[in-house]
């Protein structure tokens, strides 16, 4: 009897309720996006970079380094020769090096070339087919073969770049030979070779210029004469290139057998080379600090609208008590106990709150979803929005269902000393 006449005392007044409702719901809403949203970033941005201590690239700004080798969110900083970046590779200190070297991309999606040593890092299965071992063999992410881009067994084409669109290199086409499983890292987004086809089709490129080249010179020394054709011959002889001794890379990923050599390497390769590397754990850090502050500040303000939502219950249901002393006073005369009022004005508390809760999760992964379709088209980072935020949003109930029976507390406390006599007779 009590939760029904707590359901229609709220629907009674619905402007009230509806207030109140609408606040839960908006600041419930907000720290729960926030909180998913900083969880799963965080996580994510954990587990990529587990069991990499230091990243070696091209110089330039550590953060595009970090970015571009680990999450492959952003333009490399350059490549570096692996001929010199082997000497580092090859160092007693170092337990694991993993080179990456970026070519071409398809639909967007970049085509790493890599060694399997990428995939045990980690722990990607081969769900369908095999890993890579001939020249323009590609393994594919989840994410890829679940939205039909590729299939195992496909050919296709890479586009310079990692624009969506763009040339087509159609002299070799890369063929799919395995999917792999979900692994929830950048993996998911990626294309993976040999290094040797990064390789090859880079040397398919220079060979394309130097064959324009070639033929400008040709038509310059014809204008010019013999003579200037023996310059021009002399000059290519020397200049020739060895495309076995200019391999270049665009990254490695190093973890050491000692913390000692993340801490004396960076200083000591940027003194000897004129490559860079950088700290990963530093680097997502850095990116924390800066969002830290902003997400904190909107998890204050989700607070604060939850206080403003707190005072228009308690509001609601004070003015409401001076409007119902009478059948309050009647309830007691048909039986009626203390506790019983007690209750009611706290159930009608809990009532609002409850449904502000519900509403507000569900508003947040509407808002979540939104944001993980915008970041799949922009970034190709997924985001689950059907997850939930343990123990966050669990803390966030609790603390809910608590501001609803604060606020209702003092209001149910005028309800349960109610004096029967002295208010039927005032009525």
């Amino acid at each position: 009897m009590i939760v029904t006449i707590a359901r229609k005392n709220i629907l009674h007044r619905p402007l009230n309720a509806l207030l109140a409702w609408v606040l839960l719901t908006a600041s419930v809403a907000i720290i729960s996006l926030l909180l998913l949203l900083q969880g799963q970033f965080q996580q994510k941005f954990e587990a990529s970079i587990r069991d990499i201590d230091l990243v070696l690239g091209a110089k330039g700004s550590p953060l595009q380094l970090i970015l571009s080798s680990i999450y492959h969110l952003d333009n490399p900083t350059g490549n570096i020769d692996y001929v010199e970046a082997q000497k580092w590779m090859k160092n007693p200190m170092v337990e694991s090096a993993i080179p990456l070297a970026y070519g071409d991309s398809y639909r967007g999606f970049p085509i790493v070339g890599t060694t399997p040593a990428y995939l045990e890092k980690y722990a990607a299965q081969v769900e369908q087919g095999l890993v890579f071992q001939q020249k323009f063999e590609v393994v594919v992410g989840s994410e890829i073969a679940q939205k039909g881009l590729l299939t195992l067994g496909q050919e296709f084409f890479g586009t310079h770049g990692t624009a969506a669109e763009g040339e087509e290199h159609q002299e070799h086409s890369y063929r799919v030979t395995g999917i792999l499983t979900h692994t929830g890292t950048a993996l998911d987004n990626l294309m993976l070779s040999n290094l040797e086809s990064v390789w090859a089709m880079h040397d398919h490129e220079e060979e394309h210029e130097e064959h324009h080249t070639e033929v400008d010179e040709h038509a310059t020394n014809e204008a010019l004469g013999s003579h200037a054709d023996e310059t021009g011959a002399h000059l290519n002889t020397e200049t020739g290139t060895d495309h076995e001794s200019h391999q270049e890379i665009t990254a490695v990923l190093f973890k050491f057998r000692s913390p000692m050599a993340v801490v004396q390497w960076p200083r000591m390769l940027a003194q000897q080379t004129s490559m860079q590397l950088a700290s990963p754990a530093v680097e997502v850090n850095r990116i924390f600090s800066l969002f830290g502050i902003g997400i904190q500040a909107l998890i204050w303000l989700g607070w604060a609208i939850m206080g403003l939502a707190a005072m228009s219950v308690f509001v609601a249901l004070f003015n409401a008590l001076k409007e119902r002393r009478y059948e309050l006073a009647l309830l007691r005369t048909l039986g009626g106990s203390r506790a019983q009022l007690l209750g009611l004005l706290l159930l009608e508390s809990l009532w609002l709150c409850t449904a502000g809760f519900v509403s507000g999760i569900l508003l947040s992964r509407l808002a979540l979803w939104f944001i993980a379709q915008a970041a799949e088209r922009t970034y190709r980072f997924s985001l689950d929005q059907f997850g939930f935020q343990w123990p966050g949003e669990g803390w966030l109930l609790l603390l809910t269902l608590g501001i609803g029976i604060s606020a209702a507390l003092l209001p149910a406390l005028k309800a349960y000393r109610l004096d029967i006599s002295k208010t039927l007779a005032d009525e």
